[in-house]
Parts: C-alpha cells; sequence; structure tokens
C-alpha cells in the first residue's frame, strides 16, 4: 500500500516545537487558534506574525480551522446569520493573510437529523438551504480567495449528508472533511459504519483528514495507537479513494503527536 505523508494540526504556540518535522518534510499543517472567536478579526494580528515567523521556510500545504462555536451553518434566525457569516469572513481574512489555502467548518448535522430528517418530505431540502442562506456569501469570499471550505463531520451518523451537502454549492471551494475520532465515536456509541466507511463515502470529495483515536465512546483525541480505531483498513480506504487529502494529526496533547506518527510509520501507513 502506498504511504501517506503526515503532518498536523497546531495552535501558534506548539509550531516551534514541531516546525523542523513539518518544513524539513513540508507537511501538511492546520492552525487551529482561529477556532476561538477570541482570536479573530484584530485580535489574529500577533498570531498571524507568530505563526509567519516560525514557519519561514514552510512551503507545504497550509490550512486554519474555522470558528465553531455558537455558529450553526443552518441558522433559522437572520439576525444570527449574520453574525455566523462575520465571524467565517474574519477567519477567511486571516487566511488569506497567513496563506492558506483550506479552512475546516463544522458539519450541521446532528444525531438528532439522522432519526428526523426524513419524518417529511421538506427537511433536507430546507437544511441545506438554510446553510445556503448561511454559507453563500462566505463561498464567495472562499473562491475569491483561493481558500477551499471542507465540511467536518461532529454528530454525522450518515456518511453521506454533509457530503451531499458539500456537493450541492457546486463549487470546487466546498468539499469535505473526516475527523477519524468523531466518525469512531459515530460508530461506537450511535451505530453509525466504521472509519472507512466514511472515507469511501467521500471518495474524491475528500480534501483533509483529522487523524485522532479514540474507543468510539466519546471524542478523545488520542494519537494512533491509543484508541481502537482499525488504521490499516481507514489508510487502505483513504489511498484508494481520497490520496490527495490532507493529513493531519489533531490531538488533544500536541505533545503526542511525534508518537502518534511514529505509530502510523511502524504500521507501514506513514511517511
Amino acid at each position: 500500500m502506498t504511504k501517506l505523508k503526515v503532518g498536523a494540526a497546531l495552535m501558534v504556540a506548539d509550531l516551534k516545537t514541531h516546525r523542523d518535522w513539518l518544513v524539513d518534510g513540508q507537511r501538511d499543517l492546520e492552525i487551529q487558534d482561529f477556532f476561538s472567536p477570541n482570536n479573530l478579526g484584530d485580535a489574529a494580528g500577533d498570531l498571524i506574525t507568530a505563526a509567519k515567523n516560525t514557519l519561514q521556510g514552510y512551503s507545504g500545504r497550509l490550512g486554519i480551522h474555522g470558528p465553531f462555536y455558537d455558529l450553526p451553518l443552518d441558522c433559522h434566525d437572520p439576525e444570527m446569520r449574520i453574525i455566523v457569516q462575520k465571524r467565517m469572513q474574519q477567519a477567511l481574512d486571516i487566511a488569506a493573510k497567513l496563506g492558506a489555502t483550506q479552512m475546516v467548518l463544522h458539519s450541521p448535522y446532528s444525531t438528532w437529523d439522522y432519526h428526523n430528517l426524513d419524518s417529511d418530505l421538506t427537511s433536507r431540502e430546507a437544511k441545506i438551504s438554510r446553510v445556503h442562506e448561511t454559507l453563500s456569501p462566505v463561498v464567495a469570499r472562499a473562491e475569491e480567495y483561493g481558500v477551499v471550505l471542507v465540511i467536518e463531520n461532529i454528530e454525522d451518523k450518515n456518511p453521506f449528508d454533509r457530503v451531499i451537502l458539500a456537493n450541492s454549492f457546486n463549487s470546487d471551494f466546498v468539499r469535505v472533511s473526516l475527523d477519524t475520532g468523531h466518525a469512531h465515536y459515530a460508530h461506537g456509541a450511535t451505530g453509525a459504519p466504521p472509519v472507512d466507511y466514511y472515507v469511501r463515502a467521500a471518495g474524491d470529495r475528500l480534501a483533509h483528514i483529522h487523524l485522532q483515536d479514540a474507543d468510539g465512546y466519546a471524542d478523545r483525541h488520542w494519537a494512533p495507537g491509543q484508541g481502537s480505531i482499525n488504521w490499516q483498513a481507514a489508510f487502505e480506504a483513504i489511498a484508494e479513494a481520497a490520496s490527495q487529502a490532507r493529513l493531519v494529526l489533531e490531538l488533544r496533547d500536541s505533545n503526542d503527536v511525534m508518537s502518534g506518527f511514529e505509530h502510523l510509520l511502524a504500521l507501514g501507513l506513514a511517511e
């Protein structure tokens, strides 16, 4: 099987620790500070400067995690929609200043949706329509900046829902993200398919992957090898269906990045 290059999702404060590994391999990198509202707008300046200074010599594929706290993509309230759009556009401005070409968004699909969206003939379409009302100006700015928005599974029990949502924008700048630990949580706790099924459901629309291990009960963000994900099956599916996707270790403790990487290396899956 083809070995896949693995990078990391890190806060700016942790970049220095992993800089040589990232730069020497020009590995995929996702900067995560900007999911917090406290780091958007004028507050982003020092973080942008620090990231650029630390990453001199880096020319790999760079992305950021977009904001998500209290920011539903499927807003019913038009005034709330304005707030969501503002925060997303602030994050896109940051991505442009950093030279990032991806931004992670959180899926609007919940476990409740899985059991209720098909109770009538209009709910699915209405949900997608609300997301379009929220994201259309954000997508336009993303296209202008050359930043691909990738929609990450959170509670998603049906691995196809956010793929259909992404495709509904008919834009190369809206694609799909996969969090392996979230998928494994959904598999163990809610009866969703296993991780490799999520990979194949997205296929070549899958542009970004958070690698983290879990136990099938909660969202652990453990290093690979600490939980029960079948990494062989997951990486085989990625290599077959989405080998172009960015792979980043997203761990609760950034000190575990190298041990997680070395576990995947020892399995013959990563490089």
